[in-house]
């Protein structure tokens, strides 16, 4: 017995590649990190690290709402839009009283958690929208909120007349910038979530469901699973977590427009699955999505260190994208 326990536990080179292949790309960046900060200054530095913290947290808590539509063999392209509509309904709400260019001059001074809870009721209606089109009509995932991504982006047009929006309250911005103590707020909102996120996925009965379904949604539905409530759960949750990142985001960027969150659903996607959430369901931890970020803002942070031009840096995110999703199918398919 103790010989078997010691085989087990023994490093070989098996696992070693085994290893290297299932986090190759947490292993190039970290490489990489250590290369750009051996190489530049200031990149090993608490302000960077502090910076790095910031942006992680509201990506973070929108990768949080995508990981839980992948691991029921689902997506939602619609994210980075309602994270969008999310930081503009934000400005509009939150915008100062005496600032000439409201764009609701008639609406009087309205308390922050008062905006926020607006904003999430009216994103989780949309998420709403997605889970009964994908649950009850069988819409493809991708499908459903590919549409719901372009009726958002049109409404978000619609109802800033496509102006950019600023002049927040100094409530508002504090929320970014301020902090407690020495840690910011938003790293500190965004590990909220995640205890509570960890907590859902696994202490719950809507995290065992959530695993069932994307392991096998017709065995789920046999064992009682309600199949159809789940998927809208999941997807109104998805939202209310995109709604509260674009609220953050707003405040962060000290203002708004038809342009904030785009590409974030494929960020997201990108970070999920680097992190271990397959995008062919019944698989994910809410480690591995911080992880997952962590990695990709890494990246971001590393190319900016090296003067990469922005182009370049869409680029190589997008080659990021593609080799994670497809280290991922590898993975799946070595199951098999």
């Amino acid at each position: 017995m103790a010989n078997l326990s010691a085989q087990k536990g023994k490093i070989n080179a098996k696992s070693v590649k085994q290893f290297a292949s299932n986090n190759a790309i947490i292993i190039l960046i970290a490489l990489l990190a250590l290369f750009v900060g051996l190489t530049t200054q200031n990149f090993f530095t608490g302000s960077n690290g502090k910076n790095l913290l910031i942006n992680v947290a509201p990506r973070f808590i929108i990768a949080c709402g995508v990981s839980g539509c992948l691991i029921t063999k689902g997506t939602d392209l619609s994210a980075g839009r309602m994270v969008g509509l999310s930081a503009c309904l934000s400005a509009m709400l939150l915008q100062d009283v005496t600032y000439t260019a409201r764009m609701l001059p008639w609406l009087p001074d309205m308390p922050v958690a008062v905006a926020l809870i607006i904003v999430l009721l009216i994103v989780a209606f949309f998420g709403a929208i997605n889970g009964c089109v994908i649950a009850f009509l069988k819409v493809p995932p991708f499908i459903a909120t590919l549409g719901m991504q372009t009726i958002v982006y049109g409404l978000c047009s619609v109802i800033t007349n496509n102006q950019p929006l600023g002049g927040f309250k100094q409530s508002y911005s504090q929320i970014a910038f301020g902090s407690l103590g020495p840690i910011p707020y938003l790293p500190i909102i965004a590990l909220l979530v995640g205890i509570y996120m960890w907590v859902l996925f696994n202490k719950t009965r809507h995290g065992k469901y959530m695993y069932a379904i994307g392991g096998n949604e017709n065995a789920a539905e046999v064992a009682g699973v309600n199949v159809s409530a789940a998927l809208i759960r999941i997807y109104i949750l998805a939202a209310v977590l995109y709604g509260l990142g674009g609220f953050l985001l707003g405040a962060k960027a000290g203002g708004a427009s038809t342009a904030t969150g785009f590409g974030y659903e494929l960020e997201a996607i990108a970070a999920c699955t680097i992190g271990g959430v397959s995008t062919n369901g019944g698989v994910g931890r809410v480690s591995g999505v911080l992880i997952g970020v962590l990695v990709f803002e890494t990246l971001k942070i590393c190319l900016q260190f090296m003067g990469v031009d922005p182009a370049i840096t869409y680029i190589v995110q997008g080659f990021v994208i593609i080799l994670a999703v497809a280290l991922d199918l590898r993975k799946y398919l070595g199951k098999k």
